[in-house]
């Protein structure tokens, strides 16, 4: 495990079977995160993003979900060989995720502050009395800029963005040590987004919380995360300092044009270049790189051998254009 790492995913292939087909949703991926480190994850819907999620909580679906290969080290521990039961003392005390949609994550028919007293209740390592919970429910709402009165009352009542600030606060409940965030603002407009994400930040320095922000929107990397990962048909193709991915120096082709997809206000008359054709079917991905059939600079090469990793410093990029040194 490298230097001061907290969080080492090593070349994870995760596969889901059904009667007809085999999708290959993860595919060699590799990611490393630090202690109190803020990590995006990006890249396209069928990426592979939230699968490699859930397989850091072991959350795949039963029967039909499989790690086929690879290993998750949380603290020196490999996530992926631990017991079932230890493995349930671990979700919500040492880690825990925010699911994309608050209005599904919530029960309807449970007040809020029972459903962060459950959280405690369930860990409840420390042997915290029932007051010393339901004053622990109080600090957690009031963290979330949500009044401690409130506690009684159901999810229906809350707003899209109280909802979610509910969610933040259960999975911050236990101060886990990785926060693994899905798309926490996908369902909020555009200033209760930044009022989420805000708040998740401050929280995350308060706690020392390490965390893996999901997202589509390179702008929340550009303002939260320390490091940023691309992920294409279930491979990090790039990643590396926010400050060197973001940087004019060479990309690649597929972040290039994640980067070309966003509207520039500051260049006059400049249209967005889209990136043409779709993600390859993930039960027949192609030979070699799997961007090649979209990609504009494609060679011979691309279409029949897989890219190695070619790294300077911190910055990896996994394309045929570069070569090591370059």
């Amino acid at each position: 495990m490298p230097e001061n790492s907290f969080l080492e995913i090593n070349n994870l292939s995760v596969q889901y079977k059904t009667e007809d087909d085999t999708v290959y949703a993860v595919n060699g991926a590799n990611l490393m995160l630090r202690k109190k480190e803020t990590l995006g994850l990006v890249g396209e819907t069928g990426a592979g993003k939230t699968t490699t999620a859930l397989s850091i909580l072991r959350l795949l679906p039963k029967n039909i979900g499989f790690v086929t290969d690879g290993s998750i080290v949380l603290g020196g521990e490999d996530l992926l060989k631990l017991p079932e039961k230890q493995m349930l003392t671990y979700r919500g005390k040492r880690v825990s995720m925010i699911f994309q949609d608050p209005m599904t994550s919530l029960n309807p028919v449970i007040p809020i502050g029972k459903q962060i007293a459950e959280v405690l209740k369930l860990h409840n390592t420390t042997r915290m009395s029932r007051s010393e919970i339901d004053d622990r429910v109080d600090e957690m709402l009031e963290m979330v800029d949500i009044p401690a009165f409130r506690k009684g009352e159901y999810p229906h009542q809350f707003s899209g963005g109280m909802k979610q600030r509910v969610v933040i606060a259960i999975s911050l409940a236990c101060e886990p040590e990785l926060l693994i965030a899905d798309e926490p603002t996908t369902a909020l407009d555009v200033t209760i987004q930044a009022q989420v994400l805000s708040l998740m930040s401050e929280l995350k320095e308060k706690i020392g919380t390490s965390m893996l922000l999901i997202t589509h929107d390179l702008g929340i990397v550009a303002e939260t995360c320390d490091k940023v990962a691309v992920m294409y048909a279930g491979e990090i193709v790039e990643s590396g300092p926010v400050e060197d991915v973001f940087s004019e120096g060479k990309h690649h082709p597929y972040t290039e044009g994640l980067f070309g997809s966003l509207p520039d206000l500051d260049v006059d008359k400049r249209r967005l270049s889209p990136i043409y054709g779709l993600m390859p079917n993930p039960t027949r991905l192609p030979p070699g790189c799997k961007f090649h059939p979209r990609c504009p600079y494609r060679m011979e090469a691309c279409s029949v051998e897989h890219p190695e990793d070619i790294v300077v410093g911190e910055h990896m990029l996994k394309c045929h254009l570069f070569g090591q040194g370059e």
